[in-house]
């Protein structure tokens, strides 16, 4: 049987459109038919380093310790930068980064950082890097779903209660529907990307729980994580440091919950020399210290759900 997601709540679109209520199952005829429904809309498209100040807000972003050492490499960055400069959005998902920005600036950092990073690490891990380019867009649009999601839950400073848990684990399922609208396609890699870069190679992620075999999404999971660990975020001021982040995605990669190729690329991203990945070993021991305090909204951290917890919009079977 698969595993098919019902939504606990309604998805909107920033200027208040439902474009499925709560207790929908998302299955393959009802996102082929939202995608459908979307072609009677017009949207002009733009490309993404010239909406606002993306660009110069993500070179800032990557010139700061620890990205400023993982972009160290002119020949790569320039790479990076040459692919995002050929990705273009249409007009409503371009003012979704006008929206984080000015109300979740955590969101709208990190959505850039991961972008970046996971292009730069997949350049270790595909030859073709033209088609990569577009894949790996993807990664540009991946918490979208967060924008159906309370901005006092975002923005949170003390733990949550589980109904604001489900509330914020709801955005990959909405992100998955806000995508394959706009982007009519349900299958397109953003869609997908935004569905699934909570799941986990065991099968212990969320929000359908299934063993993840996408390199290109396990690219932005470990981006994600890395990312999510190193950033002051309002429930917890104090970042973890460069040696603890790395640790934690570590002990995820031993454990089989996320691609051990992945890391071991960023591992050999911040290393001094940068050599190559096929050189890096995955240590388990640990050497860096959580920061004092460290509570994931309320409860202990677990290292399979680093970032928005375990809560999940209900599964059925179809």
């Amino acid at each position: 049987m698969e595993k098919t997601l019902q939504l606990c709540y309604p998805v909107l679109t920033l200027d208040r459109k439902e474009l499925l209520p709560a207790g929908t199952c998302l299955t393959t005829e009802t996102m082929a038919e939202l995608a459908r429904s979307a072609r009677k809309e017009i949207f002009s498209t733009m490309r993404l380093m010239e909406y606002g100040t993306v660009a110069e807000d993500l070179r800032s972003y990557v010139e700061q310790p620890p990205y400023s050492h993982i972009f160290s490499k002119p020949t790569r960055t320039k790479a990076v930068f040459d692919s995002l400069k050929r990705i273009e959005f249409v007009q409503p998902l371009l003012d979704i980064y006008g929206y984080f920005k000015t109300h979740d600036p955590y969101t709208y950092r990190h959505i850039l950082t991961v972008f970046a990073l996971s292009q730069l690490l997949a350049q270790d891990l595909f030859e073709d890097n033209k088609s990569l380019s577009t894949e790996l867009s993807a990664a540009s649009s991946h918490d979208f779903g967060k924008a159906c999601v309370p901005l006092e839950i975002c923005n949170q400073s003390h733990p949550l209660n589980e109904r604001e848990r489900r509330q914020l684990s709801h955005h990959a399922a909405a992100g998955y529907v806000l995508l394959s609208y706009f982007l009519m396609d349900s299958n397109h890699p953003a869609a997908i990307t935004a569905r699934d870069h909570h799941e986990r190679s065991d099968g212990s992620g969320y929000p359908r729980g299934i063993a993840l075999r996408n390199r290109n999404v396990e690219i932005v999971a470990v981006s994600d994580v890395f990312d999510a660990l190193i950033s002051p975020r309002p429930y917890r001021p104090i970042s973890y440091d460069l040696r603890t982040a790395l640790d934690e995605v570590t002990v995820l990669a031993v454990k089989g919950a996320i691609s051990s190729d992945v890391v071991r690329v960023l591992i050999s991203c911040n290393r001094k020399d940068q050599l190559p990945y096929t050189d890096c070993t995955l240590s388990q021991e640990q050497r860096g210290t959580p920061p004092p305090g460290n509570l994931y909204r309320g409860v202990t951290p677990c290292h399979y759900s680093l970032d928005d917890g375990p809560e999940k919009d209900r599964i059925v079977e179809s």
